[in-house]
């Protein structure tokens, strides 16, 4: 079960749909909800950025940023409380979202964030590309949340995408807990024969009675074709009316960063209902 879980809370439009989810999840675990806000500098970083501007009201303008970030922590508790979360807190860090999350996740079972808006739209997610910087970087599970998510349930239905990889036996051990509690679980293949040195001579099998053994009611789909692999567990979570999709989250170095792979991009840029990740 989910004990503890980390929300991201920035007061922006999209933080609705994402505490929504969160709160489900909190009492349908009787989990801990934890908000988190943030200044967007520490104190030393935002000294040595306004030193190097002249200095000015320094210190005005860092109460200003900690203001800022406390009311949208009590918009969060209010919010919360009318969503009949029973057990709660708030937290303010003087840093950046994407470094304040990542630490505070070590002490979590789930991180909630937002789902990227797309480019044209207004208002923009305040921090682009966190979703793929938590789940890629973090040590801890994320759900990611679209902006249209109004509270439906997550575990109705739920489709998995499963191919063998290390990324995709931490998902579903993260997911666990949801996975219990749904009525139908699709494990999706894609393209099995392509990796039958991970999947053994009846693909979906052995992953299949792991997760009865479980009590997980799940049925094995495989699909052959040319379609990308993120474009078929998008397909078949809207055919099955699905709720929740949970993948691996891939990703390659590069010199200081990291870059998606393509089924975790296509997954966190268009699906329309929460997706579960884990690295």
């Amino acid at each position: 079960m989910y004990k503890t879980i980390l929300v991201h809370v920035d007061g922006s439009p999209q933080q609705d749909s994402r505490l929504r989810a969160a709160a489900l999840l909190a009492n349908e675990h009787e989990a801990h909800l934890v908000g988190s806000a943030v200044t967007g500098f520490s104190w030393r970083s935002y000294a040595l950025l306004a030193g190097s501007m002249g200095g000015g009201m320094l210190t005005e303008d860092f109460e200003a940023l900690r203001r800022t970030a406390g009311a949208q922590l009590e918009q969060f508790k209010e919010q919360a409380a009318r969503l009949g979360v029973q057990s709660l807190e708030a937290r303010l860090f003087e840093e950046e979202a994407r470094y304040a999350l990542l630490l505070q996740s070590r002490y979590a079972d789930l991180v909630v964030v937002s789902q990227d808006s797309a480019p044209e739209a207004a208002p923009a997610t305040p921090v682009p590309d966190l979703p793929e910087h938590i789940a890629l970087r973090g040590a801890r599970p994320v759900l990611v949340v679209p902006d249209n998510y109004r509270g439906q349930p997550l575990a109705g239905s739920v489709v998995i995408g499963w191919d063998g990889s290390m990324q995709s036996i931490r998902a579903i051990q993260a997911a666990l807990p949801l996975l219990q509690r749904a009525d139908t679980v699709k494990l999706a293949l894609v393209n099995p024969h392509e990796l039958s040195e991970l999947h053994g001579e009846e693909p979906g099998a052995d992953m299949a009675v792991y997760l009865a053994r479980h009590g997980v009611p799940v049925d094995v789909v495989v699909e052959r074709t040319a379609v990308g692999a993120g474009e078929v567990l998008l397909t078949l979570a809207r055919d099955s009316g699905a709720g929740l999709i949970v993948a691996g989250a891939y990703g390659h170095s590069r010199v200081r960063e990291w870059a998606l792979g393509g089924v975790t991009r296509d997954l966190l840029e268009c699906a329309s209902i929460p997706v579960l990740l884990a690295h």
